[in-house]
């Protein structure tokens, strides 16, 4: 009796046992806990809240209102990222894609001058093939032309891309005419800014549960001084203001100005189906490149050796981008910040849950994300760009026909800032060098469908 009752207590003891979140996202089978999840999706959330702000600041150029952006970023992001941790069941954040977003301004709209509920047309009609490439698990078969090599190198890549992303977002990374980049000049910003990042550094050193976040809480608590006891932050602040932690009110109301405002039949005219192409190209590529990496630096790979539930996966961010244009924005795709949550420990889909809803609130609390700067999520992001460098001793940099579109893939996603072009040129590098020393027996025919596509995504771009 004392046995059963004892092995009984072992099992109420497992993370998540007996509980409706254990039953839902089967925490036990992946070895967390309820608590863990929370805080990997609080965590996910803090690291990709900014879009909230920075994808109607972009949309608002194309002439879409901003108040009806922003209320269509926050129901995409809840949409999204709800269907991705119930539907398939992974701990991947989905939200409106930067680079798109700059993509359907810059190109589309004001480039191209297309009328912007046009290109939302475009949108609609590049999720809708997108939908069917994943009906019929087309990514399956571009999974399986990838080599491993690539793979672990675009994890890398990805992770060097987020850390640029923090050193951009602290100002220590900037332009520079002469050198093209260079250091930020010395500030209280700046040191402000470091002064959290070495915080940062040593809770996650000292392996703090929830060290990202603590981080984040920290410095934007070290951060309230600037611009009001020492500092000036107005050439980093997107207002202008001289202060980085601003109070600009708790309650707005959402507009939906910007929802259903699809021109459907006027973006299948023949003269869009280039941008139709680069939309459905680049949506694509960016989900599957981003489940590969992070799934790959995080360890969700199922018994095959690929990205979990990938299927699902792709499915969810399908209509994820189908659903964008009529809510009035650019393309949801899986987020590179959803590693942040997962150097948290986060493993399940209740994360993607967790960050999801931690969205909805910002239909009426908008003016609350001024309270925490981009200087205060930039350690946490340096933090997740060296979780996602661990590959990096999976690759044979002996071996060189493998070695060298792996270096380039790695290289060229931080340095093209898009995850879409740093794979496009590890495909072309691949192909070239296979066939260059004499093993184009390893280049799979999906491969060169593939290798074909980035040709034509390139002249496209």
């Amino acid at each position: 009796m004392k046995q059963a009752c004892h092995r009984q207590q072992q099992r109420s003891s497992r993370p998540g046992d007996n509980s409706v979140l254990d039953k839902l996202f089967s925490l036990r089978d992946l070895n967390t806990t309820p608590k863990n999840e929370v805080l990997a999706g609080v965590a996910t959330f803090l690291a990709a809240m900014y879009i909230i702000v920075v994808n109607p600041s972009i949309l608002s150029g194309a002439g879409v209102p901003f108040a009806g952006a922003l209320t269509a970023t926050v129901l995409i992001s809840f949409f999204g990222s709800v269907m991705m941790g119930l539907y398939a069941r992974n701990p991947i954040l989905v939200a409106p894609g930067m680079g798109i977003n700059a993509l359907f301004t810059y190109t589309m709209v004001m480039g191209a001058g297309i009328p912007w509920q046009t290109a939302l047309g475009c949108v609609f009609w590049s999720g809708v093939l997108f939908g069917v490439l994943a009906l019929f698990n087309v990514r399956r078969y571009v999974v399986d032309a990838i080599p491993a090599t690539l793979r672990h190198a675009i994890a890398c890549g990805i992770g060097l891309f987020i850390t640029v992303i923090g050193l951009v977002n602290a100002g220590m990374l900037v332009s520079n005419p002469a050198t093209v980049v260079g250091l930020g000049e010395m500030s209280p910003t700046l040191v402000t800014f470091l002064v959290g990042l070495g915080v940062t550094a040593i809770l996650v050193a000292r392996r703090f549960q929830g060290a990202l976040i603590l981080g984040i809480v920290f410095t934007t608590l070290i951060a309230i001084p600037i611009g009001r006891l020492w500092g000036d932050a107005s050439a980093m602040s997107p207002t202008g203001s001289a202060t980085l932690v601003n109070f600009q009110g708790i309650f707005a109301w959402p507009d939906f100005g910007a929802m259903g405002q699809v021109d459907f039949l006027g973006a299948l005219s023949i003269g869009y189906w280039p941008f139709i192409f680069v939309i459905l190209f680049t949506t694509f590529f960016d989900a599957m490149s981003t489940f590969i990496g992070v799934c790959q630096a995080g360890n969700l790979l199922d018994e095959h050796g690929e990205p979990r539930n990938i299927r699902r996966s792709m499915m969810v961010d399908a209509a994820s981008a189908l659903i964008s244009a009529p809510l009035g924005t650019s393309p949801a795709n899986a987020y590179v910040e959803s590693a942040a949550g997962i150097s948290q420990g986060g493993r399940s889909g209740l994360v993607a849950v967790v960050a999801g809803l931690l969205f909805l609130p910002f239909l009426f609390l908008s003016p609350l994300l001024a309270l925490v700067p981009a200087i205060a999520t930039a350690p946490a992001l340096i933090m997740v760009g060296v979780f996602m460098l661990s590959p990096i001793r999976t690759i044979d940099w002996q071996q060189y026909d493998d070695a060298i579109p792996a270096f380039v893939a790695m290289l060229l996603i931080p340095l093209t800032y898009s995850i879409t072009h740093g794979v496009v040129f590890g495909f072309l590098t691949y192909v070239v060098v296979k066939v260059g020393v004499g093993k184009s027996h390893e280049v799979r025919p999906a491969m060169w469908v593939l290798f074909f596509l980035s040709i034509l995504m390139l002249f496209e771009g």
